[in-house]
């Protein structure tokens, strides 16, 4: 699950404590906007411990994008199954599993997209991090649609309809229950399912 861990962090070790905090933090008020001396005070370390992990704000930075990548694509690839997606089965359970992130009181977008917003001319390694997050998701994505010469680019369409709902989301009041986001990406996804399956699959050659 995508939560706040502020709550457990007594029970976790230094480094680990600077982390989470450095991961809710930043995702809920922004990086540039979170100094090392409020990371510092989240987590309960002292400036020693802190520098001895994490030697400047830009190693912290890049240990919160892994942190976040591993989190995220666990969830996502659990609400995948729970939602029904499939190998082969079509893209439609992408929108339950959106549903379910966008509704969280804790939603502040795509913290990829987030960093690449907020860092992305400043810190090019940075920004090669987020393009491989996003490398990982299409790859789910794919799974999820039928073999075709056209899996790829139908993938790389869906992920780009994910990001603009979620760009889209973060524009939305939290109490709107019929969210623009979601019926818009559902419109998307729901032609390009049907042009998934309107495309032969790639035959094997002829022994």
């Amino acid at each position: 699950m995508i939560s706040d861990s502020t709550t457990i962090l007594s029970d976790r070790p230094p480094r680990e404590r600077i982390l989470l905090a450095a991961h809710d933090l930043f995702y809920r008020d922004g990086i540039r906007a979170t100094g090392i001396d409020k990371v510092i005070a989240e987590s309960g370390v002292t400036k020693v411990t802190f520098y001895r992990y994490f030697p400047s704000k830009n190693d912290l930075i890049r240990a919160f994008l892994d942190y976040r990548h591993d989190l995220w694509m666990a969830w996502f690839n659990d609400a995948l199954q729970r939602h029904g997606g499939q190998a082969g089965a079509g893209l439609m359970p992408l929108v339950a599993t959106m549903a379910e992130w966008f509704r969280k009181p804790i939603y502040r977008g795509c913290a990829f997209i987030n960093t690449v917003a907020e860092l992305g001319g400043v810190l090019p390694d940075v920004l090669e991090i987020c393009y491989q997050h996003k490398q990982d998701m299409v790859r789910v994505i794919a799974e999820l649609l039928p073999d075709g010469p056209n899996r790829q680019q139908l993938a790389n369409a869906a992920a780009v309809a994910i990001d603009g709902a979620i760009v889209k989301a973060q524009l939305e009041a939290p109490e709107v229950a019929e969210k623009q986001s979601l019926k818009s990406l559902e419109t998307l996804l729901v032609a390009l399912n049907a042009f998934a399956q309107s495309t032969p699959a790639v035959k094997a050659p002829d022994d």
